[in-house]
């Protein structure tokens, strides 16, 4: 009972520390004239942008859920010395908001291959599958041949834009892959994850598909060298750790390959921060950044010295993609938002979401709502939560306010429906109290054990701005956004509305 009265005793004097919302925020007034600034920003907004989409840029924010939204704008003000509830996201900050329906054909919770496939190529898939349609089967390889679906990227390269592809995961993971290839499998990474079988009927794997498919993707970043080079090829950057070094059983070096034939195209090849940061975008046409043998490593963990930042990566892929006149498709993932939620890491999620963040308002420094349709979205969602009464400026990563009523234990805020953070000590619920529940690899506890956390299967919000940004409005199928996208920009299926006038590219809204 002495020890229950101590730690209650701590969290109300936590609460006391400071106050809980500004001394402004009594006063009706603030709330009043922060409605009326809202109110006439909104009426702008009848003034519709329908110009023509010079450039187009998706940011994918890999299992960003609406939750992680909420706690990833707390996080950014906290991170800033403010209470946090009251920032605003970069993506916050645009005009149009609407929802996307994420399930795949044949999942009702999806994973993020099928949903790749239906916000790149337009076409709902099965799960597991990149690039395919839903007559297409996991694992079947005889299934791949005429069920092939293109994507908005191979669309853009076709109407004669640069286009590029950002990720801190592999550059062939599920979210990047379905940009280019076809593949009923989205683990087939190389030919060395891939059975015998599918390799003898002739299906090719992902990293390989990269460089063939679309040979000339102007831009491409992120990590995955491994499957570039021959098994066994020692990496560049750790050369005796085994786990890091080369797949590929065909021994073809695919970067090897990809220097050669960019040498007279002003192609560049980088491996670290140094070597990407003092290029000079003007000189540079083509780049190919792989940063790391598999996924890059977690914002939070990311040595500042040889591994660039996602906004660093967007920074340059901007500066190289929008010197094309006819303008860009870029590509962008925050993939490791999913790999923290999947390890039960609360903390990896969220930085990995300020990270993104950070890089939607670099992005939009180097473009022009006038002239960009830029969308940011999530391809599915996570059994992630937070709640239990907290207080205003609570840290997210906190406790909250109370004990539990029916194991007189604490319990932070964040908490997942699922995964690795289940524990039971002397067949009861841990006390969070007794361990670091605010280090960067806590495990949130979870209410099913899972080795790995799982997908939510609720809708996720599409944030747009720019020309024709308000297509994306109440809620739609996945699938909906890159013909959004694509009718914006006049490329893809749909091209009858365009028209060019005195050099002002302006679209008749005739209806399809």
């Amino acid at each position: 009972m002495t020890a229950l009265l101590i730690i209650c005793f701590c969290l109300i004097l936590g609460s006391l520390g400071k106050p809980q919302f500004p001394e402004q925020e009594k006063d009706p007034k603030f709330w009043n004239a922060w409605a009326q600034r809202t109110l006439k920003n909104a009426l702008t907004l009848q003034e519709l942008n329908k110009n023509k989409a010079k450039n187009l840029i998706l940011f994918l924010g890999d299992g960003m859920g609406v939750p992680t939204v909420t706690a990833a704008r707390i996080l950014k003000g906290q991170l800033n010395g403010q209470n946090g509830e009251e920032t605003q996201l970069e993506m916050d900050k645009f005009p149009f908001v609407s929802l996307s329906k994420t399930y795949n054909t044949n999942a009702q919770v999806p994973d993020s291959a099928g949903t790749a496939t239906a916000y790149l190529c337009g076409v709902k898939a099965n799960e597991g599958t990149v690039g395919v349609s839903a007559a297409a089967v996991r694992s079947q390889c005889n299934t791949t041949q005429g069920n092939e679906v293109t994507s908005i990227l191979k669309w853009a390269k076709d109407a004669g834009k640069s286009v590029g592809i950002v990720t801190t995961t592999r550059v062939n993971h599920a979210t990047p892959s379905a940009a280019y290839a076809h593949c009923v499998d989205r683990d087939w990474y190389s030919d060395n994850e891939m059975p015998a079988e599918a390799l003898q009927a002739g299906c090719k794997d992902i990293a390989r598909q990269l460089f063939e498919n679309i040979p000339n993707i102007d831009v491409i970043m992120g990590g995955g060298r491994k499957y570039m080079f021959p098994k066994n090829a020692s990496d560049i950057e750790y050369p005796n750790i085994l786990k890091h070094s080369g797949t590929r059983k065909d021994g073809r070096n695919l970067v090897e390959e990809w220097v050669d034939r960019m040498r007279n195209k002003n192609g560049r090849y980088v491996w670290n921060k140094t070597q990407l940061l003092t290029l000079n975008p003007n000189n540079v046409d083509y780049l190919l950044g792989l940063f790391e043998p598999g996924d890059m490593t977690y914002d939070l963990e990311r040595n500042t010295e040889s591994d660039p930042s996602l906004t660093e990566m967007v920074d340059v892929a901007i500066k190289i993609l929008k010197k094309n006149p006819s303008g860009f498709y870029l590509l962008v993932e925050g993939g490791r938002i999913d790999h923290g939620h999947h390890e039960g890491k609360a903390k990896q999620a969220l930085h990995e979401a300020v990270e993104m963040d950070r890089a939607i308002g670099r992005a939009g420094l180097l473009t022009s709502d006038h002239e960009t349709l830029t969308i940011v979205t999530a391809d599915h969602s996570h059994v992630f939560s937070f709640g239990g009464y907290t207080p205003r400026g609570n840290t997210i990563f906190g406790l909250a306010p109370m004990l539990s009523d029916v194991d007189q234990k604490p319990f932070t805020s964040i908490l997942y429906g699922n995964g690795p953070g289940y524990k039971v000590i002397n067949g009861a619920r841990e006390n969070v109290s007794t361990v670091d529940y605010k280090g960067n690899n806590y495990q949130a506890q979870a209410a099913v054990p899972l080795n790995a956390e799982t997908h939510g299967g609720e809708d996720v919000a599409v944030f747009a701005k720019g020309p024709l940004a308000h297509l994306l409005h109440g809620v739609h199928e996945q699938n909906y956004i890159p013909h959004v996208m694509a009718y914006a920009a006049c490329i893809g299926q749909n091209r009858e509305h365009c028209m060019s006038s005195s050099g002002h590219p302006t679209l008749l809204m005739h209806p399809l």
